[in-house]
């Protein structure tokens, strides 16, 4: 990266206007570009890849600085993590800051304590020393440290994944299928697949390996009566559409009216047909009192810590504390209870999060089938194993990580109701 003062100005600039978290970083970057319309898609690049890396790193960065000001954590940023010498930021800084670059580059992350080499959280570190020992914890935070890859589903329903590859090759996008998912293309590098003819038409989306399988688990069938309990934007909605080969009746709730208004237009590229997007007050709203025993299967992600995305939202190290995983606890019992309740004899419900932290998987497993014995548990790799997807380190649960499958830190349960 060439620096320039305007371009060092500019790093600022977003770093200051990004912290304290007031809002999730990327909608506080996204304002940031509209606020400075002129930057190309380049110098955009190059400030959305300092933010993150920053935020990716910030607990060995504020070690460095101390009470740290915008300015300092990206000069230390870009002397650690950018590889810039002396000789590159002379002409941009103070005398001052020579001096004290000159100290900081001297600092020894391998001396520094556990939660800053990992980047967690102090409090984090202690949730996870439960279940796991230190070296485990470290090399899963330098893991959750590196930008996650970009994966794409490809629309079964429109085209076949050796001719997506195929099309990608064609365009010089360089792409290789995931390992475990059957309709999932990993792509080298970040090109912008959101104005790709590929993506316009529908053929593919953008979804996470790990966010596919789960379709998987649920596996729906063509004319059944599926729910996705808390749909979002849709990207699991739009897999279970295309398994079901838009056949049934396929319902996507949310609470939020912004969030399943992202679903529509990606809806309509999809060429789907059985998805019905309905917004409900909560888990008792009456739509769902009138399901009740009628469903066949339901997909339950639930609302959480999303701790096991750091690698896309780093800034989650600082917007989650032990009294928000309390609340997501009381939360996700909430809307499994409800979920279940959707179940006919037979049914199947997968409950899914990406959370690190058994608090909020399977702990909330364990609770429910002990107050419901009509559910038991149906095994993840004999499910997947039916699909021919071999995953290795999965047994009854499904718990993926960035760390073994280079996907996020999905963790799911499939649930089946006897009765």
């Amino acid at each position: 990266m060439r620096l320039t003062p305007e371009r060092l100005d500019l790093l600022i600039a977003a770093v200051r206007k990004i912290l304290p978290l007031p809002a999730p970083a990327d909608i506080l970057l996204r304002q940031f570009f509209q606020d400075h319309h002129q930057l190309g898609q380049n110098d955009r690049g190059i400030i959305a890849e300092a933010v993150f890396g920053i935020l990716r790193r910030r607990f060995f960065l504020e070690k460095l600085a101390g009470k740290a000001t915008a300015r300092e954590l990206v000069l230390a940023y870009l002397t650690r993590f950018q590889g810039m010498n002396l000789r590159e930021l002379a002409p941009l800084i103070r005398e001052t800051e020579i001096k004290w670059i000159q100290q900081i580059k001297a600092v020894k992350l391998e001396e520094q304590p556990l939660s800053i080499r990992a980047e967690f959280p102090e409090w984090l570190v202690e949730k996870l020393q439960k279940y796991h020992s230190d070296e485990e914890i470290l090399r899963l935070g330098q893991t959750l440290q590196q930008p996650a890859p970009l994966d794409i589903r490809v629309n079964s329903l429109l085209a076949k994944r050796e001719e997506i590859l195929a099309a990608l090759e064609q365009q010089g996008i360089e792409a290789q299928p995931t390992p475990f998912s059957p309709v999932g293309i990993r792509i080298t590098g970040k090109p912008a697949i959101n104005r790709n003819t590929l993506f316009l038409s529908g053929k593919i989306e953008v979804q996470d390996e790990g966010s596919q399988l789960l379709g998987f688990l649920l596996a729906p069938k063509r004319g059944e009566m599926v729910v996705d309990f808390c749909a979002g934007a849709g990207g699991k909605t739009l897999l279970l559409g295309a398994l079901m080969h838009s056949r049934g009746r396929l319902y996507a709730f949310d609470v939020s009216e912004k969030r399943l208004n992202n679903l529509k237009p990606r809806l309509k590229r999809s060429g789907l047909s059985n998805i019905h997007p309905q917004r409900i007050d909560s888990e008792r709203d009456s739509k769902l009192k009138r399901l009740a025993g009628k469903i066949d299967r339901v997909m339950v992600d639930a609302p959480c810590s999303g701790l096991g995305t750091l690698r896309r939202n780093p800034d989650l190290k600082w917007r989650q504390s032990p009294e928000s995983i309390d609340e997501l606890q009381k939360k996700q019992m909430a809307i499994l209870t409800a979920a279940a309740n959707l179940l006919k004899p037979g049914g199947r419900l997968v409950y899914a999060t990406c959370s690190l932290l058994p608090e909020e998987n399977q702990q909330i497993v364990e609770r429910f089938l002990a107050d419901h014995p009509q559910f038991s548990i149906l095994h993840c790799d004999e499910l997947l194993a039916q699909q021919k997807i071999h995953l290795p380190d999965t047994g009854k649960f499904l718990q993926l990580s960035p760390l073994y499958h280079n996907t996020d830190s999905f963790f799911a349960a499939v649930l089946e109701r006897s009765v």
